[in-house]
């Protein structure tokens, strides 16, 4: 049944800077309303996962990043949707970061992403962190 369900592709950075790691609040209007991610957004037709995040990250958040390494993929069923994220750790943020989309962001230490509300899809980016810091 899963099968028929849209499946989505969405790049998502986890930007390292100073120790920290940045999270973002969906708004209460997006899907998964007031849950936490880690900003990007869907790969349009014939773009990269790393170009995706770079037009996101300046659309959503008026900000550039170099993107480094990627992580593995992670892919989950919402009852409306699958979505695969496509994560990469990017860092030398560029720009001073404005909120187009989202209704707050903060900078955490890795060790204290969890106490957040995130959306289902990221925990598993979360679990992989402890592996890769």
């Amino acid at each position: 049944m899963s099968d028929l369900l849209p499946h989505i592709h969405v790049a998502c950075a986890v930007i390292k800077m100073d120790g920290l790691i940045l999270a973002t609040q969906r708004s209460a209007t997006m899907s998964l309303p007031l849950k936490w991610e880690f900003p990007g957004g869907k790969l349009e037709e014939g773009e990269s996962p790393e170009q995706c995040l770079q037009r996101e990250l300046q659309e959503e958040l008026a900000i550039s990043v170099r993107v480094g390494q990627a992580l593995p993929l992670a892919t989950h069923s919402y009852p409306a949707f699958k979505v695969t994220l496509y994560p990469f750790f990017c860092d030398s943020l560029e720009g001073t970061m404005i909120l187009h989309e989202h209704s707050a962001a903060c900078w955490l230490p890795p060790h204290e992403l969890p106490n957040l509300d995130w959306a289902e899809a990221d925990w598993p980016i979360i679990s992989q962190l402890a592996h890769h810091l």
